[in-house]
């Protein structure tokens, strides 16, 4: 079975000199599944998903909260969050602020980098 849906079915995509793939997805009209497509997915084994066009992670990961920003430049404020974030992080244990900014700083420099 291909993993590509019938023509009629296909999301408009467009591609520039780039080789950047864009994604137009509109949210008033989501694509749907066909019944059989989601027993191929739920049938699908892990070492079975094609992971090649993922961009290969290098360095990264998580760092010691330290190594991220001196505790001398934070700033108190009050930030809601939604409450399965809270307790995740809480579930961490001690420090989870900490875990909660470092983050937030993790995702502000993959942004900075995106652009």
């Amino acid at each position: 079975m291909s993993g590509l849906s019938p023509p009629e079915r296909r999301i408009k995509m467009t591609m520039e000199s780039t080789d950047t793939v864009y994604f137009h997805l509109d949210p008033a009209n989501p694509p749907t599944m066909t019944e059989e497509e989601m027993q191929a997915l739920r049938d699908l084994r892990d070492d079975e998903i094609d992971f090649s066009d993922i961009p290969l992670q290098t360095g990264g990961g998580w760092r010691r909260i330290s190594e991220l920003v001196p505790a001398e430049n934070k700033q108190q404020i009050t930030l809601r969050l939604d409450a399965d974030l809270i307790a995740f992080f809480r579930s961490t244990g001690r420090r989870y602020q900490s875990r909660i900014n470092a983050a937030l700083r993790e995702y502000v420099t993959a942004q900075k980098k995106a652009v």
